[in-house]
């Protein structure tokens, strides 16, 4: 489908917008929604578009005759209607026939209009021959996400190339949490079937919200009485300017909301937490807090304390039954249950933290890395996915995550890479922004230690190290601790075992919490795939050495040209040492010239040193700037010929004179420093040339 409509029904939660879980029938789930659709005519609030003729040289699988997304705003909640009439052309869209619908129980059951197929001048009622099936599985079990969401299918028989589908119906969306604030979202896509489309939003009256339009879709606005329509016929493809900042992809989009602002959201989410946090006097968490402070002095080592209980002790599931994606579980039943989702976990968290005396509030976040330009969006918590502690302790801040595993301790920054968070306050908070710093370690750091002195012929003892940080890090700490030594050094053996990897001997992982990294080494004996000269020189690539070339940053005439440049933020260094074949001598060896420049705001680096029968190689890139402007770019363009690209070569030649290798750089070996602690010489400095 061209058009998506996400209402706030969900924040608060990163499971909150990304959970389709079909669950049993959860308390007070009404009996009728669950047995799935209803049929019955069409709202008197929505306008069906007239379908448009099929043209003679349509092209692709199928064409969108009408497709009508309108929602609808009243005091008890939204509705949204879908309906489309499409021409199958090619076989390829005959699955266009699977037609699932997807609703929560707590609000009702959706409402099918009807189903039909039209062939030959005959209307064909789907609904007399084939029937919804209500779905009941737990397709985001293995996540952890049980949000009450059923599911109905249809599939709709006998169709054919050539026939047009006419489907429609109505969901609704009701959560008491929002106390009949709506907010959400309209969207067209970026590259629709060709077709008619209309997208609209239409109030009961008193029920107006504030709307903000994205310019791409002024050109089709019609404003109604109690409403807005947006009308067209065979939209463009929209592309956003390449290589542009990711809140230049938010492209036809529709906010409404009834926030006024910022800090109204935080006003009327911050309640729910000091309720949910709030505890009896014969709370057994009054116990465990003072188990707590008895066992610790210092401020910061109690909240680590309750952090630490918290993620160790109640295990992670998102729990949205009965509308329940908003509001948090309360600290008592989340630790009797011993399981929550990130707003029980909160709401644990910060009532440990008040008995302890320490001052915290939940915040908000995006998990997701897509909040780049938030401050341009309406006010609106479905921006959200995410809710964690920050905390105030002695003179610092610290951020604590409860659905994090229990190696994650309170820290400067949140774990996700994060620009915009929303505190949330009894007196209301405004949207804030966290400063983006230049990465002090790297993201991953691979160590390579080629032991070559048998000779060039010889398999070489290999020492492969990865140290990963980050979300990368946790992960590999969720998936790695959940498996036996032997399991893993198996594992590896199979996956590894190759062109490269001649043998595997062991593999030993283990996360360093003090680094919050992730450390997998691997040994064994493998391929030095020494290249061969006529004069019996040798040369060898060295793994991870080279540098690609960036590619060039332009646009197309009809792109703007004041929008600037954009890279993710990254850092990654690779360090090798290669103990050299016994018998060659320093004077016979030389290597790639060293290498330090900054190009579209990432610098690269990579320098040598031969010392002690070794030759030793970092090479590190980091993102230091984020964000750079069209003649910076321009500039940066016309050095790309100029750019090493290279492989990290190193060179063996008998009659050598005199050894080439790096300009006087100081490297240390990979087993001759601690990489972990100390990862500094993979980027000394702070920009290049």
């Amino acid at each position: 489908m061209a058009f998506a409509l996400v209402s706030v029904l969900a924040a608060g939660g990163a499971e909150a917008q990304t959970g389709r879980t079909q669950t049993g029938k959860a308390a007070g789930q009404p009996a009728e929604a669950e047995r799935g659709p209803i049929t019955g005519p069409t709202p008197a609030w929505v306008t069906r578009s007239a379908p448009l003729t099929v043209p003679d040289n349509v092209g692709g699988p199928l064409f969108m005759r009408r497709q009508d997304v309108v929602a609808h705003i009243t005091d008890q909640g939204q509705a949204q209607y879908m309906g489309y009439q499409v021409r199958i052309l090619q076989s390829n869209a005959l699955q266009i026939g699977n037609i699932a619908i997807a609703w929560d129980p707590a609000a009702g059951p959706p409402i099918v209009h009807g189903i039909h197929v039209l062939r030959d001048g005959q209307t064909i009622d789907v609904m007399k021959a084939a029937a919804f099936e209500v779905l009941r599985r737990e397709d985001k079990l293995e996540e952890a996400m049980l949000d009450g969401t059923l599911t109905a299918v249809l599939r709709v028989p006998d169709l054919r190339v050539g026939d047009e589908l006419d489907v429609e119906w109505t969901t609704f969306s009701k959560d008491p949490t929002m106390g009949g604030q709506a907010s959400g979202l309209l969207v067209l896509a970026a590259s629709p079937a060709p077709g008619r489309y209309h997208l609209g939003l239409n109030w009961d009256a008193g029920q107006k919200p504030q709307l903000k339009i994205s310019p791409d879709m002024t050109a089709a606005l019609k404003p109604q009485a109690n409403g807005v329509d947006f009308d067209f016929d065979n939209p463009a493809t929209l592309t956003p300017p390449k290589d542009a900042p990711p809140r230049y992809q938010w492209q036809r989009i529709v906010e409404y909301s009834d926030f006024g602002d910022w800090p109204s959201v935080s006003r009327h989410f911050a309640p729910l937490y000091v309720k949910a946090a709030a505890l009896p006097p014969a709370s057994p968490l009054r116990q465990e807090a003072a188990k707590i402070a008895a066992a610790h002095g210092r401020p910061l080592d109690r909240a680590a304390a309750a952090l630490k209980l918290v993620q160790q002790d109640v295990r992670y599931i998102y729990v949205g039954l009965n509308g329940g994606n908003l509001t948090p579980a309360s600290a008592d039943e989340t630790w009797q249950r011993r399981y929550g989702d990130c707003k029980g976990k909160t709401a644990l968290l910060l009532a440990l933290l008040r008995e302890l005396g320490i001052e915290a509030e939940p915040v908000l976040i995006n998990s997701s890395g897509t909040d780049d330009g938030f401050d341009q969006r309406l006010a609106g918590p479905q921006l959200f996915d995410h809710v964690l502690v920050r905390a105030h302790i002695e003179g610092a801040t610290y951020w604590l995550d409860g659905t994090m595993p229990a190696v994650v301790p309170p820290a400067a920054r949140p774990v996700f890479p994060v620009q915009w968070v929303l505190p949330l306050t009894t007196r209301g908070e405004a949207l804030e922004k966290l400063d983006w710093q230049v990465a002090s370690v790297p993201d991953d750091t691979t160590l390579f230690d080629i032991d070559a002195r048998a000779g060039f012929d010889k398999p070489a003892r290999i020492t492969s190290t990865t140290i990963t940080r980050g979300v990368a890090g946790l992960q590999q700490q969720m998936q790695f601790s959940a498996v036996t030594p032997g399991q893993m050094l198996d594992a590896f053996r199979q996956q590894m075992t190759g062109d490269f990897w001649q043998a595997i001997d062991n593999v030993q992982w283990r996360f360093d919490q003090k680094a919050q990294a992730s450390i997998l080494t691997i040994a064994g004996t493998g391929t030095v795939d020494w290249d061969k000269d006529d004069d019996g020189g040798r040369s060898f690539a060295l793994p991870g050495g080279g540098f690609s070339p960036p590619d060039r940053r332009v646009r197309s005439a009809d792109q703007p040209r004041d929008v600037p440049f954009y890279a993710k933020p990254e850092y990654s260094c690779h360090v090798t040492t290669v103990r050299l074949p016994a018998g060659t001598e320093a004077r016979q060896w030389s290597s790639k010239p060293s290498f330090d420049t900054m190009m579209f705001g990432r610098h690269y680096r990579r320098a040598w040193e031969m010392r002690d029968g070794t030759i030793r190689m970092v090479r590190g890139a980091r993102v230091e700037r984020p964000e750079i402007d069209a003649a910076a770019a321009e500039r940066d363009n016309g050095r790309i010929a100029a750019f090493d690209n290279s492989m990290a070569y190193i060179f063996y030649a008998p009659k050598g004179k005199k050894p080439a290798v790096g300009r006087g750089e100081t490297v240390p070996a990979t087993d001759g420093h601690d990489w972990i602690a100390d990862p500094s010489p993979c980027m000394p400095s702070t920009g290049g040339a």
